[in-house]
C-alpha cells in the first residue's frame, strides 16, 4: 500500500476513535446521566484523559494523516507530499503521547474504582482491592450514590482503554508510514494532464 493511501486510512480511523473518547469522557462527567454528582467525581474523570489525550491529541494527527494522504504538497505534487508527511510524523508522535496519557489514566481509574458513597463516607472504596472488584459485580451494589456509578465508570473507562490502545497502534503505524513517506515519497503515479 502506498504511504499516502495508508496515511489516509489511518487518519480516517483515528478521527472516529478520538470522537469516541471525547464522548466517553463527557459521559463520565454525568454519572448515570445525572448532573447532581459533579462534586463527587473521581480524580481520573477530572483529568480529562478521554477529552484531551484520547480526543484532541488524536484528532490533530488524524486530520494530519488524512491531509498527508492527499495529493501534492504545494498544489500540484511538487515534492511528493513530503511536507505533509513530515507534519504527520510530528503529529503522530504527539498522538502516541496523548493515547498513552489516556490509557494510563483510564487504567488507573479502572484499578482504583469510582469515588462513591458507602456507609455515609465518600471515598475510593475499591482502591484496596487492586482491581479485583471488576470481577465481582456483587460488590458494585455497595455504592449508595451516585446510583449505578460502578458499571457506568467500568463501561466508559474500559471503552477509553480499548480506544487508546487502538490509537497507540494506529499513531505508531502512521509514525513509521509518514517517516517512510518523508524519505521515499508517495508511490502513486502522477496524473497526466
Amino acid at each position: 500500500m502506498c504511504t499516502g493511501k495508508c496515511a489516509r486510512c489511518v487518519g480516517l480511523s483515528l478521527i472516529p476513535l478520538s470522537l469516541v473518547c471525547i464522548v466517553a469522557n463527557a459521559l463520565l462527567l454525568v454519572p448515570n446521566g445525572e448532573t447532581t454528582w459533579t462534586n463527587h467525581l473521581s480524580l481520573q474523570v477530572w483529568l480529562m484523559a478521554g477529552f484531551i489525550g484520547g480526543g484532541l491529541m488524536i484528532l490533530c494527527p488524524g486530520i494530519s494523516a488524512v491531509r498527508a494522504g492527499g495529493k501534492g504538497c504545494c498544489g500540484a505534487g511538487c515534492c511528493g507530499n513530503r511536507c505533509r508527511m513530515l507534519s504527520s510524523v510530528f503529529s503522530s508522535a504527539i498522538g502516541v503521547l496523548g493515547a498513552i496519557y489516556c490509557l494510563s489514566v483510564s487504567g488507573t481509574a479502572l484499578r482504583n474504582g469510582p469515588k462513591c458513597l458507602i456507609d455515609g463516607k465518600w471515598d475510593y472504596h475499591f482502591q484496596e482491592t487492586g482491581g479485583s472488584y471488576l470481577l465481582n459485580d456483587t460488590q458494585w451494589d455497595l455504592c449508595e450514590a451516585p446510583p449505578r456509578v460502578v458499571p457506568w465508570n467500568v463501561t466508559l473507562f474500559s471503552l477509553l482503554v480499548a480506544a487508546s490502545c487502538l490509537e497507540i497502534v494506529l499513531c505508531g503505524l502512521q509514525l513509521v508510514n509518514a517517516t517512510i513517506g518523508v524519505f521515499c515519497g508517495d508511490c502513486r503515479k502522477k496524473e497526466v494532464h
